[in-house]
């Protein structure tokens, strides 16, 4: 079984940086791609941002790209989503996935 923990939302101004983490258990970790996904209530959660399964490649939503970078620390099973530049359309639930499994969603709000 796998479970993800995110963390690191929150409240910021626009222009603001947050950094987003999400702790995993299991053994699958270094197996798999990993991904933050985002939802705003009403929409469809959408892809954020992707890592592959060793860190050397990743893609971004147009969105965010130039703003957000994933990174990942295979030795602490932990991604992160380092969030810069934040506008107020980045406000959502983030959410970690690792294969068919999904984080609780931390809450990020942009807004003076």
């Amino acid at each position: 079984q796998v479970q993800l923990v995110e963390s690191g939302g929150g409240l910021v101004q626009p222009g603001g940086s947050l950094r987003l983490s999400c702790a995993a258990s299991g053994s699958i970790f270094g197996i798999y791609n990993m991904a933050w996904y985002r939802q705003v209530p009403g929409k469809q959660r959408e892809l954020v941002a992707r890592i592959t399964s060793g860190g050397g490649g990743t893609n971004y939503a147009d969105s965010v790209r130039g703003r957000f970078t994933i990174s990942r620390d295979n030795a602490k099973n932990t991604v992160y989503l380092q969030m810069n530049s934040l506008k107020s359309e980045d406000t959502a639930v983030y959410y970690c996935n690792l294969f068919t499994y999904w984080g609780q969603g931390t809450l990020v709000t942009v807004s003076e």
